[in-house]
């Protein structure tokens, strides 16, 4: 995949949102969005995009419960709208030990979701080009069924 053919979003407001998204596909851009929980869900409903970003870091989990950005409402709504779901590599590569295991924690969470609902995945990162033979694997470890793995995609940039 080409980078300059994707543009990211990150707006709070909806509005103003939806008027980059809406300027994007004009210039014919693939969007992806990553915002805030109720964010995700209002863009998820309301506009079309191709990769939904859920950030893993900087959450706080429930004492039995992780708060991965990602439930079963919205990887309904991302199947519906055939919508992609991204995961930003550069979280897990970067952050400490005890982060990154709750960073991964949470992935598998959002695993279960997309296996569930039968939606793809991809990896997004700045840092380096990574082998796509890495990326299947770590799929395979986080429980990945084998038909995920091998649609895999890493996208660089952004």
């Amino acid at each position: 995949m080409e980078t300059s053919n994707y543009i990211k979003i990150t707006e709070e407001n909806f509005q103003k949102a939806r008027n980059e998204i809406k300027k994007a596909r004009e210039i014919g851009k693939k969007i992806i969005y990553s915002g805030s929980d109720e964010m995700n869900r209002k863009i998820l409903e309301k506009e079309k995009i191709d990769i939904l970003l859920i950030k893993l870091s900087d959450r706080k989990d429930k004492i039995k419960q992780r708060n991965s950005g990602f439930n079963h409402v919205l990887a309904i709504l991302a199947q519906k709208k055939y919508v992609t779901i991204g995961v930003d590599l550069d979280e897990i590569i970067f952050s400490d030990k005890k982060q990154k295991a709750k960073i991964l924690s949470r992935l598998m969470q959002n695993i279960e979701f997309c296996k569930k609902n039968k939606l793809k995945m991809i990896f997004i990162g700045i840092s380096q080009i990574r082998n796509i033979y890495d990326l299947r694997a770590l799929g395979l470890v986080l429980r990945m069924p084998t038909k995920m793995t091998s649609s895999l995609e890493f996208q660089k940039g952004f």
